[in-house]
């Protein structure tokens, strides 16, 4: 009876483990609770202000891709090209596109009048 007792455990324990792997991870990253998220603040003053920007992958789990910002007209010569591509007016794509780790932050300063960012698109890669 013990044996049997064990083995139904083992294999509930098994079934919940696999069902994680195939969709409770994903599932948790895709919710809003967990979007990728970009901060800004004025971290220099004067004549041409200097803001800092972060954008966090707040996913636990799964690296993002292809994350895009609604950046406005934000001009390329402000910041290195792998960290924030303007690709058009009101998009910019973060870190090439490559991804960033679960809950990785990435950051960049750049001065002249604030630009206000968001995520725009983005895909967790959760396998």
């Amino acid at each position: 009876m013990q044996g049997q007792t064990a083995f139904k455990l083992l294999l509930w324990t098994f079934l919940t483990f696999a069902s994680l792997l195939c969709h409770g991870w994903e599932e948790k990253c895709t919710t809003n609770d967990h979007a990728p998220t970009v901060q800004q603040s004025q971290v220099g003053f004067g004549r041409s202000p200097t803001f800092m920007v972060e954008v966090q992958n707040n996913c636990p789990m799964c690296p993002v891709i292809n994350l895009h910002l609604k950046c406005g007209s934000f001009p390329q010569t402000l910041v290195n090209p792998r960290l924030l591509k303007v690709l058009s007016n009101n998009d910019c794509v973060v870190n090439s596109g490559l991804p960033l780790a679960p809950l990785q932050k990435i950051s960049f300063n750049y001065s002249h009048q604030m630009y206000l960012m968001s995520p725009k698109i983005w895909y967790f890669q959760c396998e």
